[in-house]
């Protein structure tokens, strides 16, 4: 399905990851000027649905993975088209909205591990129609700060929903440190981009990914080294 493996370290697209992650671990580590709160909270949106945000999120938080010092939790935050588990072919589970709707539940009792050893997967939860009063609620923010100060190592991903048809991004943007915007090359509008962009003006740092390219530089210098 394209995503990448530990197993495989040197494929085009862990190489292609590296270079995504490189400037969002810079601002993790404290060493952009100035430096920032919660750059440990990374956002994974797109303007439209089908740009690769998901593919994105997933082969990122396993690239994040793969740092020798860090800890990664990827949360399915498309809380009304999760599709994280189904992508990994894992069966729905209690996650996020779960945890905002009952306090007793422990966010513990949540996670999934995975067969990555510093992989940990959040799931969204059981649908709901308030979820975007939910993501804004002072429960969500407690959350999040346990999140991001819990474990010093950290990094949190989060697979959101589109920015120009749902609220809920809007809202998750406000939390965040670092998003990412994925744009389908040869596709999306340059119109909706801007309309996605100017909804999360306010995010300290808003880094676009060109997906879906046709030829990647990446590509062009990759035999230099050859898979394997």
């Amino acid at each position: 399905m394209g995503y990448l493996s530990p197993e495989t370290p040197r494929a085009r697209i862990a190489d292609e990851f590296r270079i995504i992650k490189r400037p969002l671990l810079v601002n993790v580590n404290g060493r952009s000027s100035p430096s920032m709160e919660r750059a440990n909270l990374i956002m994974v949106t797109s303007s439209l649905p089908g740009e690769g945000k998901t593919f994105v999120s997933v082969n990122l938080a396993i690239s994040l993975a793969m740092e020798l010092d860090k800890t990664v939790l990827l949360v399915d935050a498309d809380v009304s088209r999760p599709s994280v588990l189904n992508r990994l072919g894992l069966p729905p589970s209690p996650g996020l909205l779960d945890i905002l709707i009952d306090p007793s539940l422990q966010v513990s009792n949540v996670l999934m591990r995975t067969n990555i050893e510093k992989l940990t997967i959040l799931p969204s939860g059981k649908a709901n129609g308030r979820a975007t009063e939910l993501l804004a609620s002072d429960a969500m923010d407690r959350l999040l700060e346990e999140l991001a100060t819990r474990y010093s190592d950290r990094i949190v991903v989060f697979d959101a929903p589109p920015l120009l048809p749902s609220t809920e991004s809007r809202v998750l943007a406000t939390y965040m440190g670092q998003v990412v915007v994925v744009v389908e090359a040869d596709r999306t509008p340059q119109k909706s981009l801007n309309q996605a962009l100017a909804t999360i003006e306010s995010c300290p740092v808003v880094l676009p990914l060109l997906n879906k390219i046709s030829r990647s530089e990446v590509g062009a210098y990759y035999g230099y080294y050859g898979p394997i």
